[in-house]
């Protein structure tokens, strides 16, 4: 039936160079199958295979009458006892073993099962039913267990391949999930495997990588400092082996590692995209560079607005003498434009360096964008641009914080600015126009300028966080970000019309904002934004007036002398604590800022050991910048001199202090 030796061996020896090429259990289930069938022409088939996940047998090939089934009692047999033919009267001989057939179906002439065995370990096992015209024998098992041998390492082998295949892919997807570019390189200098992300770095298949020397693959400046990571020269250092180094690939930079691995003179390069992080750097850098700014500010500012105060109170006070000489009257007015003029530019960088914090108050657009343009009016000379602005009859009050709102504007001016700088072929000159109109809802504040416009495709982004068209180090692009930030968080919306080629204009932002209801004022707010002048002084004061700056003592006494009041100075807050102890005084009128013991030292030790004293201080300072400083002012409650001050300042402080006499 199975032929003569040398058949049987041919036929081994082509199953085995069959099963040589085949790494599928399915495939070398379908080949067993086949030279059985063709060998022993059984009248029923069926090969069993162990399932790993599940642990238990499946049936993986079946050709027969019945269905198969792994709970078969000879088949059950034939996997403890191992390989077994029953030649004939199967029954009886299956009985003799402790296996009874009865109500399993009929009985075959002769049948023969065998396990699949992966050296020690059974995988499967194999069942087959002769028929009358083809008895099964000894012979015949001898054949069936040299093929399910060879089946056995094929199906070991194909398991193994699968393992392997398994781990690549898992490694693969691990590695390829990393956002650093990983290339794995041997002692000589040949690439053995990469990730997605160094393919896409060197912009070549990752498929096509592995088995090529590394040199060949990265761009000629990173050979010479990634050489060095790996001590690839003819005298290698030690000191190499590990570090990093920094390369660049267009705008983006890079951190290249070397890391050693088991395998003598293998590393594994790492490459570390920076970009983002320096990014990070520099804006933190800008950010702390900004505070800077801002502690620079409060400081000048404070040192610019004592001797303005000077200036300030001087001017006004000749201008009120009667015996001034009219030739001096005009020289007196220009001191005094000028001085107020400083005072303003002073005014508006207080007030856009201050910390943007605090509550929104109803207020008419007008001043802020007026004092805007006070702010950039030098900046904007000098780049030989004109703005102008226009305000519609009716403009509705507006809720919003100033410094914020006015942030928006300086930003979207500069950016206006600057885009007319860009487009220096346009003849005229440079005009930003700004026009306020009134909407159902509120207000609408449109900047235009007569630069080249902004590109359509650009339009669409400005607004995003990081997005810039400027060079590296002209922008962070954050800006109109922020703006939008800001114009949202007070309800309204901004937009931007591109202009450009064909619209014979440039770009125009528009800000709208929502119209705010104005409150019932209380008499302490209605008083302080009654900016008329009081009636003249009815009571005689004292007043201590302390400060460290002689001309404004000088200054403050003179003018309080000259409107009949008496006035006692002292040069520090120690000076000046003695004073206020030992003598009554009406009103204290003293400076934040002050060496020895400075305004805020003195008045809170007034508080604990006189508290009525305290109670009669009126501070002045030329620094509201510092976020410390403004929170202590509002946390008072009490109205404040902002240096320099005009005399109706002083006139209102006064009659507060007169009212409240009268009062009490």
């Amino acid at each position: 039936m199975i032929g003569s030796v040398t058949e049987v061996l041919t036929r081994l020896t082509a199953l085995s160079q069959e099963l040589a090429g085949a790494f599928r259990p399915t495939t070398i289930v379908e080949i067993v199958a086949r030279v059985l069938t063709e060998q022993l022409a059984p009248g029923r088939l069926s090969v069993m295979l162990l399932d790993i996940d599940k642990n238990q047998l499946a049936v993986a090939y079946h050709n027969g009458p019945r269905p198969a089934s792994t709970d078969e009692p000879l088949l059950q047999l034939a996997l403890r006892r191992g390989p077994l033919v029953f030649a004939d009267n199967v029954a009886a001989r299956a009985a003799e073993v402790g296996v009874i057939l009865e109500g399993t179906g009929p009985t075959p002439p002769s049948w023969l099962g065998a396990p699949i065995l992966a050296v020690t370990r059974t995988i499967g096992a194999v069942a087959l039913e002769g028929n009358r015209k083809n008895a099964f024998d000894d012979g015949t098992l001898m054949f069936t267990r040299a093929v399910l041998a060879q089946a056995g390492i094929a199906l070991e082998n194909a398991r193994l391949v699968e393992l392997l295949s398994s781990g690549k892919r898992e490694w693969e997807q691990t590695v390829d999930a990393f956002n650093q570019a990983i290339c794995y390189v041997d002692p000589q200098g040949t690439v053995r495997r990469t990730n997605r992300v160094f393919a896409d770095l060197i912009k070549l298949p990752v498929t096509a990588l592995p088995g090529r020397p590394w040199i060949t693959l990265l761009p000629p400046a990173w050979i010479e400092p990634v050489a060095r990571l790996l001590n690839s020269g003819p005298t290698p250092t030690p000191e190499g082996a590990g570090t990093s180094v920094e390369v660049r690939a267009g705008e983006r930079t890079l951190l290249v590692t070397a890391i050693p691995t088991g395998e003598p003179g293998t590393a594994v390069l790492l490459f570390e995209d920076q970009s983002e992080k320096r990014r990070l750097q520099e804006q933190l850098l800008q950010s702390e560079k900004m505070s800077a700014i801002g502690q620079l500010i409060a400081g000048v500012a404070h040192d610019l607005n004592n001797p303005l105060a000077s200036v300030v109170g001087f001017s006004d006070l000749l201008s009120e003498a009667a015996d001034v000489p009219p030739r001096l009257a005009e020289p007196l007015a220009v001191i005094r434009q000028e001085a107020e003029r400083a005072s303003a530019i002073v005014r508006n960088l207080l007030s856009f360096a201050r910390r943007q914090e605090g509550e929104r108050h109803l207020q008419s657009i007008r001043p802020i964008l007026e004092s805007t343009h006070q702010l950039l009016k030098n900046q904007l000379l000098a780049a030989h641009i004109e703005l102008t602005l226009a305000f519609e009859p009716g403009l509705p009050e507006v809720e919003v914080h100033a410094n914020q709102i006015k942030q928006v504007f300086v930003n979207i001016i500069n950016n206006a600015a600057q885009a007319i700088a860009s487009g220096r072929h346009k003849e005229g000159g440079g005009r930003i126009e700004i026009v306020a109109r009134c909407e159902p809802d509120g207000i609408s504040v449109s900047i235009g300028d007569n630069g080249p416009g902004i590109p359509e495709a650009v339009a669409q982004h400005v607004f995003e966080p990081f997005f810039s068209t400027k060079s590296e180090g002209e922008g962070t692009g954050l800006g109109l970000s922020i703006c939008h930030g800001i114009v949202k968080e007070h309800g309204g919306n901004i937009s931007v019309e591109p202009g450009g080629a064909g619209s014979g204009r440039g770009a125009t932002f528009t800000v709208e904002l929502p119209a705010g209801v104005r409150a019932e004022l209380s008499p302490l707010t209605r008083g302080a934004e009654d900016q008329t002048t009081p009636a003249e002084r009815q009571e005689h004061l004292r007043v201590l007036v302390v400060d460290d700056e002689p001309h404004i003592l000088h200054y403050m006494q003179a003018t309080l002398e000259s409107w009949g009041h008496e006035v006692v100075v002292a040069r520090d807050g120690s000076q000046a604590l003695k004073r206020a102890l030992m003598q009554p005084f009406d009103l204290i009128i003293c400076d934040l800022r002050m060496p020895r013991l400075g305004g805020r030292e003195m008045f809170q030790t007034l508080a604990r050991m006189h508290p009525a004293v305290a109670e009669r201080i009126i501070f002045a300072t030329g620094d509201t910048v510092r976020g410390d400083t403004l929170q202590f002012l509002e946390e008072l409650g009490r109205p404040f001199l902002q240096k320099p001050f005009k005399l109706d300042a002083l006139r209102r402080v006064l009659a507060g202090v007169e009212k409240a006499g009268a009062r009490g």
